[in-house]
């Protein structure tokens, strides 16, 4: 287990032992490992999963060739590759001696602590009964114990179990047969009546010995013991002695004949082949592992489509058996029979909880498996569709990921909840722009306010891919985005994610509803390239509501539990059904557990964290106050003005307001006149500071292709530089905007 490099290991695992491989329920595949970022990071930047080495420092010519990834002891022997091939393969294939509780030193720290506070709770427990509960049942049922243990005595003595030989004998008229019964009862009569005589002689003597010459608190001890014995052997059977210190869950010993038994009544064995184990049968965690080779001509995929009958074979609910496919052979399953449904347990606190702050760009804690390992998420270079019926924890799984998001200061946020739910509400403290509902209020329209924001992030996104590509060399060498670019405020490039929880309500906005789809499928489609991503979430996944040119555009799915199948292939992409992934298999219980497919190669399970309301709170005021130590509090968190509506007026409105014959005006100045000539529309812009008042400017007109240079001009005998526009690059955008509309 390495350490994450953004969070440290927790205190405790949730399960235990070797996870040779990862296994998934309702016909799955693999459980999603942490999704690696598909261009080669930054300078300096490990990635996850890597550790980074320190190389030293020294003129040694051998530590040069160790810097430059020269081996300084090169392998004596070079295996041809079909051999080296063989030998990893077997490498794989070999059992670890030790499991991991047993080898890491921090598994055995959190298996210490689990078991100190487990063994403390089950002394505590019993403890606290012993005066008030246990003691008087002991002296209540232990008279019936000592009456019990008396007639079973009497029973050997008398040879009871015999009498009903004798009086058959008798009923059949067998005299020789009774006569030998009834002598060979007397002799066992005989002997029994001795040894009975025997030790009760010698209890008696050691009693009154114990009585008389032991101290009082060893004779003590023996009357509690015997109390106790007596009082065990009274208790009634549905009644026992000694409460239950913790709840017992249904498991039972696993065995070949049940695994054999669930493969027949399943139809995976045939009257000449049956199921062969390549491995014994073994307990793997809070469950069983089981690797069966089905017989020939059967394949994963049969065990994939009898899943339900196999548990029932087994006599274990469905949610209980999970299914993993060898890549060795295609008629090789790996059965993990857990002890209970691990899907009902919640997953726990949120580890954001405990973070100071998050790097986006590595994966971040998003929740833990069927099994409790870890699952890592990324929002880097894909855009997110989260997709259940209500009240399953689709908000909560959504919120997670933007609370991971808000915890890295250099993040810009746009969350919109179409629903106006509270669940949302305390991201105004981060959030670059924000919106609740679709109803105007307080002199806010929230659908205006999301379609200004989608076209002023459009108009960033087709700038990014210009900028990036101009860039030297030396700052962006492969025209990507990289951690450094994104942290630079002066690029103004830093990684976006952009929320819409409950995106049907906007989407059948009658008035604006089609242009926030087209501008969606614009942004899901082309800004994850540029580090803007796309997270958008329904309880509606169907074409009328989320239309499928939108959904189609996600790369990632997660779908929690849907009413049915058809549903749950909406969400994940066709053809999921026939993979076996059906979101509809999950239960009420499985509250924010969904499938996933699309972070990574392989689809899973995920049982996301959980942080409700006040986590949510606590998380993002440190969130807030960490953005405006490090200067990125901006939009609407910080009180500045949204972004302006754009339209095709503001460029007739700044054309009016240049003056004849003036070339480049800067564009704090431009303001100004505009706020004069429609106060209205440009007040807002004019009450803002020099520097935000031309940042608003600029974001109306990139959309029509007018950017702002550099101005110099010399006032009171200095050079003063401040951004501006040229009067030919306005006229110009004129000129292309008439041609498209009398084009059209």
């Amino acid at each position: 287990m390495t350490e994450n490099p953004v969070f440290p290991p927790p205190d405790e695992p949730e399960g235990t032992g070797e996870r040779t491989a990862d296994v998934l329920p309702f016909p799955l595949k693999k459980t999603p490992a942490p999704a690696a970022v598909p261009e080669a990071p930054a300078e300096g930047v490990v990635k996850p999963g890597e550790w980074e080495a320190e190389l030293p420092d020294t003129d040694d010519p051998e530590a040069e060739g160790l810097a430059e990834g020269v081996p300084v002891d090169p392998p004596r022997e070079v295996y041809p590759p079909s051999v080296a091939e063989w030998m990893e393969a077997k490498d794989k294939a070999r059992l670890a001696v030790l499991p991991d509780w047993v080898k890491l030193p921090d598994q055995r720290t959190a298996v210490r602590k689990w078991a100190v506070r487990h063994y403390s709770a089950v002394i505590g427990y019993h403890a606290v009964r012993l005066p008030c509960i246990y003691t008087p049942k002991i002296l209540w049922y232990s008279p019936r114990g000592a009456w019990r243990w008396s007639t079973a005595v009497g029973r050997w003595v008398f040879d009871a179990e015999g009498k009903g030989l004798r009086l058959a004998s008798v009923a059949n008229e067998d005299a020789a047969e009774y006569l030998k019964l009834s002598r060979q009862r007397n002799d066992r009569v005989r002997l029994r009546g001795i040894v009975a005589a025997i030790a009760s002689l010698v209890g008696l003597v050691a009693t009154l010995t114990l009585y008389v010459m032991a101290p009082s608190w060893l004779l003590l001890l023996a009357v509690a013991t015997l109390t106790t014995t007596l009082g065990a052997v009274g208790a009634p059977a549905d009644r026992p002695l000694i409460d239950l210190a913790k709840v017992t869950f249904r498991k039972r010993r696993l065995s070949s004949d049940i695994v054999i038994r669930a493969h027949e009544v399943a139809g995976l064995t045939s009257k000449d082949q049956s199921i062969a184990f390549p491995r014994p049968i073994g307990r793997d965690g809070d469950g069983w592992r089981v690797v069966v080779d089905l017989p020939y001509g059967k394949s994963f995929k049969d065990a994939l489509n009898a899943h339900t009958k196999v548990a029932s074979g087994m006599d274990i609910a469905a949610t209980q058996l999970f299914l993993d496919k060898d890549e060795t052979s295609e008629r090789r399953v790996s059965y993990w029979i857990a002890d209970r449904d691990p899907l009902a347990v919640p997953s726990g606190k949120s580890p954001l909880l405990g973070a100071t702050r998050v790097d986006f760009w590595k994966p971040f804690p998003w929740g833990v498996d069927e099994r409790g390992n870890a699952v890592m998420a990324t929002m880097l270079w894909l855009s997110l569709l989260v997709g259940a019926v209500p009240r399953q924890g689709k908000t909560f799984s959504a919120r997670t990921i933007a609370l991971a998001a808000a915890l890295d200061p250099y993040v810009r946020l746009y969350v919109f909840d179409g629903k106006a739910s509270p669940d949302w509400r305390k991201f105004a403290l981060v959030a670059h722009r924000i919106g609740f509902g679709i109803v105007p209020k307080n002199g806010i329209d929230p659908v205006g306010h999301l379609l200004t924001s989608l076209r002023e992030l459009k108009a960033d996104v087709e700038d990014r891919y210009h900028r990036l590509s101009e860039l030297p060399l030396h700052i962006c060498p492969e025209g990507k985005l990289t951690p450094e670019i994104s942290r630079d405020k002066k690029l103004n490039m830093p990684l976006t994610l952009f929320v819409v929880d409950e995106v049907q309500e906007y989407l059948q906005h009658p008035e604006h509803g089609k242009e926030i789809l087209s501008l969606l499928v614009y942004l899901a489609r082309v800004a994850p390239a540029v580090g803007v991503s796309v997270m958008t979430s329904t309880q509606k996944p169907d074409d009328k509501a989320c239309p499928s040119e939108l959904r189609d555009q996600h790369q990632a799915r997660f779908a929690l539990r849907v009413g049915a199948y058809q549903v749950s292939d909406t969400i994940l992409g066709a053809g999921s059904y026939s993979e076996g992934l059906d979101a509809s298999k999950l239960l009420k219980s499985h509250k924010g557990v969904g499938l996933l497919k699309g972070m990574s190669d392989d689809a899973g399970i995920v049982r996301t964290y959980l942080a409700d309301g006040r986590d949510a709170e606590r998380i993002l005021t440190r969130a807030a106050a960490l953005r405006e130590a490090e200067g990125t509090l901006s939009g609407d968190a910080a009180g500045e003005a949204p972004a302006p509506e754009v339209s095709a007026t503001i460029l007739d409105d700044v054309a009016q307001v240049l003056g004849k014959g003036e070339v480049k005006v800067w564009s704090e100045t431009i303001v100004d006149r505009l706020a004069d000539l429609r106060p209205e529309t440009y007040g807002a812009w004019a009450e803002l500071e020099a520097k935000p008042k031309a940042e608003a400017l600029t974001a109306a007109l990139k959309p029509f292709g007018v950017a702002t240079d550099q101005i110099s001009r010399r006032i009171d005998g200095r050079q003063v530089n401040k951004r501006g526009i040229k009067r030919d690059d306005l006229a110009a955008a004129i000129t292309q905007r008439n041609e498209k509309r009398d084009a059209g």
